[in-house]
């Protein structure tokens, strides 16, 4: 039979799967997945009040696994590139494990964030943590502790034992005396109290600061003490939120 003019059966099969497969793509997992990585973008929050809940929402949510990721498309990339007006800046640890920016559920351009081994502070660290406030009118500092803080408990064994740190650790250790001394001799765990202390007295000193506490008095900043739970992913606030 001639069958020059009429397509392989094979030939058509094979186009028909292509065809079905190029449209599923269009379908797949993988593609409904990156159009909804990210919820749509929200209103800074301009008051203490306002900054501090739209933190700890993201903190339930990251606690619960009901995360929205938020600000976190090329969308949200273009609109900051110009232009950034974080709505809280945070001041934690270095530790791999308390990234505020996840433990918050935020994104870009959400966050001012400062991190230094046991929120060991200085006079560059302040400025830094000044910046926001005091420039853009950022309404919230976080003085972010954690559980299990490995340069506190250095900290808390150096001086206990009058053992200096190696290199420049030791300024670090100096930084966190204050709060040893708070603790020493008193019950408990006394890394995890330090690690308390030292969030406490940060917050205490930021607050009272002559730069910042003009904006506390009036209402425009807020400075809150927290300390985060490894076990948990929860964060618990210590001091100063806002009413």
């Amino acid at each position: 039979m001639d069958r020059a003019g009429h397509p392989d059966r094979r030939v058509l099969l094979v186009g028909g799967l292509v065809a079905a497969t190029a449209a599923l793509a269009g379908c797949s997992p993988t593609s409904a997945a990156s159009s909804a990585t990210s919820a749509p973008p929200e209103p800074a929050p301009t008051t203490p009040a306002a900054a501090f809940t739209r933190l700890m929402e993201g903190n339930e949510r990251w606690v619960s696994g009901d995360l929205r990721h938020p600000d976190r498309d090329p969308d949200r990339r273009e609109f900051v590139a110009q232009k950034q007006e974080p709505f809280g800046a945070i001041l934690s640890c270095i530790d791999s494990r308390v990234p505020p920016e996840l433990l918050f559920d935020t994104g870009l351009g959400d966050l001012y964030v400062m991190r230094t081994g046991g929120e060991a502070i200085g006079p560059v660290v302040t400025g830094s943590v000044e910046y926001g406030p005091m420039t853009s009118g950022t309404p919230l500092i976080v003085v972010l502790g954690h559980q299990r803080c490995g340069a506190i408990e250095a900290a808390y064994k150096s001086i206990r034992d009058g053992k200096p740190l190696p290199g420049n650790l030791e300024a670090i250790a100096k930084a966190l005396r204050p709060a040893y001394e708070q603790v020493h001799g008193g019950g408990g765990d006394p890394v995890d109290s330090m690690a308390r202390a030292q969030v406490t007295l940060t917050a205490a000193d930021l607050r009272s600061n002559q730069d910042l506490a003009p904006l506390v008095k009036k209402g425009a900043l807020a400075v809150v003490g927290a300390y985060y739970s490894l076990d948990t992913g929860k964060v618990e606030v210590l001091a100063g939120a806002p009413a």
